[in-house]
């Protein structure tokens, strides 16, 4: 019987664990998609050059995204065919939120190199990939963690129900 008790409390903590991360990843793979319809619609000769974050070191995520979304804010669209779905886009990526805020970070935006819009974009979709992976990462670590408790609770357990048939 408290075997099936530890078995519940182990599912239902495994599950709490993986319920705010799907919702983020999914948010995430959104605008990796956003990001991907922007590439194929953005104006990419004579345009202003952008700051382009490449692998930011870890903990600047944030600053590195906010430079993402600062330089979307410039971009222009290909032609007047794309215009409306351009414009739908960038208030996609402009309304993006990243909960991260990391560390202070000692670089700011001016700091990376200026690229054309496309490779911006491959750039910050590079980011975007990055963001899921460490989110799964951290998942597997709640996880872990959860049924780490579990077994030192059962141990404890035993060893508690061994001491007491000793005596």
């Amino acid at each position: 019987m408290g075997r099936m008790i530890i078995l519940c409390i182990l599912f239902l903590s495994s599950s709490m664990a993986l319920t705010p991360a799907p919702y983020k990843t999914a948010k995430y793979k959104q605008i990796l998609k956003t990001i991907r319809l922007l590439e194929t619609t953005v104006k990419d000769k004579d345009v202003e050059l952008l700051h382009t974050p490449e692998n930011p070191v870890d903990g600047c995520t944030f600053t590195a995204v906010t430079c993402f979304q600062k330089g979307t804010l410039k971009l222009q669209p290909e032609n007047s065919q794309v215009n409306s779905t351009f414009i739908q886009t960038i208030k996609i990526l402009k309304r993006f939120s990243f909960s991260d805020p990391g560390k202070p970070c000692e670089s700011s935006c001016e700091s990376y190199e200026k690229k054309k819009p496309k490779e911006f974009l491959k750039s910050f979709a590079k980011l975007i990939k990055k963001v899921i992976r460490v989110g799964y990462s951290w998942v597997l670590f709640d996880i872990l963690q959860t049924i780490r408790g579990v077994l030192f609770y059962i141990i404890s357990d035993n060893a508690l129900l061994l001491q007491l048939f000793k005596d």
